[in-house]
């Protein structure tokens, strides 16, 4: 049985202004019309059901019912989700994942959320191998398998995996010699030439119960950490909230360096890494050349997603979102990337893609919300769009609101601001104070300064309704929960 485990952590700041902290690029729709991780838990469609068990997900915490809603949306009902509290990197999240997973002889695809991979039915095929390697025991040894993804070019931005003979595995796959750090494009070509290495891809084929040996002698603070994280969480449905002061004493590091680039240090770990090579258009997506490098191109390089207009330009990524996008003319424009949203304009050349990040960071580090939240912001209920407010943000604020089918906000007052409300779609549940009544399109609430109140949607469409806030503070941080369906009261 295959258990396909989804790593959706990460930040994705290097695809600053679309990736951001709270909606990042695993989350977002970067190639095609569904979200990274909706692609990546469809990569195994193909397969024959009885082969391929639910999913495991290991988010953030922060993500969790987006993540779920994610999920459900591609009709994914069953799957557990691991939320973990604080990030702690690759190799805490899957053995959270196999600690969660009951069958000890179960073999995890372990994959990234936040990759994309243009031929599904060649990842099959060599999943199919991997799965047969991972499975294999010989002389006593087992596997953990990587793939290795075979370059198309000598690539800076990319590690590189070293392969030697043919494992004793698998006729076809090979041994896993050493893993090699981004190099320069002098050894990058000298990698490609050879023929002996492959790029690094992320991916793992491998067992639980081995990759649980593997923790308990090569990191097993870790794996102490995360069954005792695990043991005092909770479980709400098919979540898993590990213990938030436990998993945040846990080390922090990848699956490569915990684990990977150990085997073989200790006599008595009989583990051995394998490499099951991987031709299937694979990239991680992670800047904005390498998104310019998988989208659909004009005759002269360019790419676009949304309405662009070139003129006399080359090589150029372009993408517009948002309601009421522009249209984005490049005049004269060469190896450049221009990306748009509702509350920021990027325009960086593609050669620099790597120090986007740069940008994002220097927000956060001023405490710019724009490095954290996009204008379209998404809460369990629903999400709220800003639409605009007074100056610095002082007196009044305009939002757009939806309301999920079934969800609620939460039982709340403000102390600094009242609020006005115009229902424009749907049937609203609208609690103030004591009176709780439905409220049609075109109808108007006032929610005085202190008043208890709450949006509900009882119905089975969404709701929406425009706020109007007042008041010399605005903040978020002004809201008193006195009861909430997501426990954040």
């Amino acid at each position: 049985m295959i258990i396909p485990v989804i790593l959706c952590g990460g930040s994705g700041t290097r695809l600053w202004p679309l990736s951001r902290t709270h909606m990042p690029k695993q989350l977002q729709a970067m190639h095609g019309d569904t979200t990274m991780l909706q692609a990546t838990a469809l990569r195994l469609a193909g397969f024959a059901e009885e082969s391929v068990g639910a999913p495991v997900v290991v988010c953030n915490d922060a993500h969790r019912f987006m993540t779920r809603r994610q999920l459900q949306e591609i009709g994914l009902q069953q799957s557990t989700l691991i939320a973990e509290p604080v990030g702690r990197n690759t190799a805490p999240a899957l053995t959270l994942a196999a600690l969660s997973i009951a069958d000890p002889e179960a073999v995890m695809l372990v994959m990234p959320a936040d990759h994309v991979m243009a031929d599904a039915e060649a990842f099959r095929a060599a999943t199919e191998i991997a799965a047969v390697t991972a499975h294999a025991q010989g002389s006593g040894f087992a596997s953990i398998v990587t793939f290795g993804i075979v370059p198309t070019e000598p690539a800076t931005g990319y590690g590189y995996l070293q392969v030697g003979g043919t494992s004793n595995f698998h006729p076809a796959a090979f041994n896993l010699l050493r893993f090699v750090e981004k190099p320069t494009i002098e050894v990058a070509k000298e990698y490609v030439d050879s023929g002996q290495y492959l790029w690094n891809s992320g991916l793992f084929v491998v067992r639980v119960s081995v990759w649980l040996q593997a923790m308990s002698v090569l990191a097993p603070d870790m794996l102490a950490a995360c069954k005792a994280s695990l043991a005092q969480g909770k479980r709400v449905g098919d979540d898993l909230l590990p213990d938030r002061e436990i998993f945040e004493s846990c080390p922090a590091d990848s699956i490569d360096y915990a684990v990977m680039e150990k085997l073989g240090s200790d006599a008595a770990l009989k583990i051995m890494g394998a490499v099951v090579p991987l031709n299937a258009g694979w990239s991680d997506v992670g800047a904005w050349d390498s998104a310019w490098a998988i989208a659909v191109k004009d005759a002269h390089g360019n790419a676009s997603i949304g309405e662009a207009m070139f003129e006399n330009s080359h090589n150029t990524y372009v993408r517009s979102s948002g309601p009421n996008a522009p249209v984005i003319a490049c005049v004269g424009i060469d190896n450049a990337v221009i990306v748009h949203t509702p509350d920021a304009i990027l325009v960086a050349s593609k050669d620099s893609a790597q120090d986007v990040k740069r940008i994002a960071a220097r927000l956060g580090e001023r405490k710019d919300s724009r490095a954290e939240l996009h204008r379209k912001v998404y809460r369990p209920w629903g999400w709220y769009d800003s639409l605009g407010s007074g100056p610095d943000g002082a007196g009044f604020q305009v939002k757009h609101i939806s309301v999920y089918p079934g969800q609620s906000l939460s039982l709340q007052l403000h102390h600094q601001r009242a609020e006005h409300w115009v229902v424009v779609k749907g049937v609203a549940t609208i609690t103030v104070g004591e009176s709780v009544r439905d409220y049609q399109p075109n109808e108007h609430v006032f929610i005085p300064l202190g008043e208890v109140h709450r949006l509900e949607n009882k119905t089975d469409a969404a709701v929406e309704i425009v706020e109007v806030q007042l008041g010399a503070y605005l903040g978020e941080d002004d809201i008193v929960r006195l009861q909430d369906k997501y426990s954040r009261a």
